[in-house]
């Protein structure tokens, strides 16, 4: 287990913004008939065993993909129908924290087209490694 204090100054932020699907997603039974576009962003707090004394070997085996992160989102959003996107966010962010490397993980998903004199309304959840 890492420490708090010397955690707080190893970590790098992984990020994926803006990222729009298509998805079923919602309550309401016009909802419930049609997928909907939703804007997913993820903020990944990532332990960074080469900071704050100098610079990692240039290799992908000691960060976290951001790739592999869109991947998560897209997969969280084939699964079916879900309900709630405070739902699809902690299934997102649950996925990021199986990667030992993650401390925490900040997930916001928007529903861009839920009202027409709106510009979106939606929710951001944040989960950290116990």
């Amino acid at each position: 287990m890492i420490d708090a204090p010397s955690a707080a100054r190893r970590t790098r932020l992984v990020f994926v913004r803006g990222f729009e699907l298509v998805a079923r997603l919602g309550v309401h039974p016009h909802e419930k008939a049609a997928p909907q576009r939703v804007v997913i962003g993820v903020e990944l707090e990532v332990f960074d065993e080469s900071a704050p004394d100098g610079i990692g070997p240039d290799a992908l085996e000691r960060v976290v993909d951001y790739q592999a992160v869109v991947h998560v989102a897209r997969a969280a959003v084939a699964t079916g129908h879900v309900l709630l996107v405070e739902t699809l966010a902690e299934t997102i962010a649950a996925t990021a924290l199986q990667d030992p490397r993650v401390m925490k993980a900040r997930v916001t998903i928007e529903k861009p087209d839920a009202f027409l004199d709106v510009a979106s309304v939606g929710v951001v959840i944040e989960r950290t490694r116990d």
